[in-house]
């Protein structure tokens, strides 16, 4: 009996691990009435470490990456490759066809599904005032932002609430290769009910009833042609 209840354990245990590894591979969650603050751009991310060093710990990974590097063949790129995600010819496809000659195992649509993950995990994040979540998931620049942002709420002793109600719209508006630095735009439109409580409970902002449509445009970053798969968030903007 013990030992059935002991394998068990293990076996939720490991179920669990994997979960949690998965999410964070990927990205995503959210609550908080207030959004995160607005950040420009900044500069390329450095360089990667050479192979075998540890990853750093302000990235993030999103699916969409090559398993490895460019055989350098410049093989032409088919016409419809980023069919429901790009139009042919448009400056998004000829951004996207830059990282494939690059990486041609590069895969836009999981990129904007792990894209989804990673916005509603940071919003949740940032809405929780869990630092140390969005500290592993954010740039040096965009996590100062957000942590000041955090700061002020707590020391006016409010606190957020939301629930994320859909992700109706997750889409590539931009995609920029500079130094061999990919940068990937995504707007997203979302659907969630928020509001803002102060230290009496009473609601200062929002709703906690009202679903609001919000519209961001988010830009990731990552070396191609690198083996480090990690995107980090670099650049978070309110949309049109």
């Amino acid at each position: 009996m013990q030992d059935s209840l002991d394998v068990t354990t293990i076996i939720f245990l490991a179920l669990a691990a994997f979960v949690i590894w998965r999410l964070r591979s990927v990205l995503g969650q959210k609550t908080g009435r207030e959004q995160p603050p607005v950040m420009r751009r900044e500069p390329p991310p450095p360089a990667r470490q050479e192979p075998g060093s540890p990853e750093p710990g302000n990235v993030v990974r999103l699916p969409g990456a090559a398993a490895g590097r460019a055989n350098g063949s410049g093989a032409e790129l088919a016409p419809d490759r980023w069919k429901g995600v790009a139009e042919p010819g448009s400056a998004v496809a000829t951004g996207l066809d830059e990282i494939a000659k690059v990486e041609p195992g590069f895969d836009a649509r999981g990129f904007i599904e792990g894209a989804k993950m990673a916005y509603e995990m940071i919003v949740t994040a940032f809405a929780q005032g869990d630092r140390k979540t969005l500290k592993n998931l954010l740039s040096r620049d965009v996590y100062e932002g957000f942590d000041r942002a955090i700061g002020e709420r707590e020391k006016r002793g409010e606190k957020a609430e939301t629930t994320f109600v859909s992700i109706d719209k997750a889409e590539i508006v931009g995609v920029e290769v500079r130094n061999q630095v990919a940068h990937m735009m995504v707007r997203f439109v979302s659907q969630l009910i928020t509001a803002t409580r102060n230290a009496e409970g009473a609601v200062v902002d929002g709703s906690p009833e009202a679903v609001v449509e919000v519209t961001d445009v988010w830009t990731f970053a990552r070396p191609i042609g690198s083996r480090d798969p990690n995107w980090q968030l670099v650049a978070t903007e309110a949309g049109q």
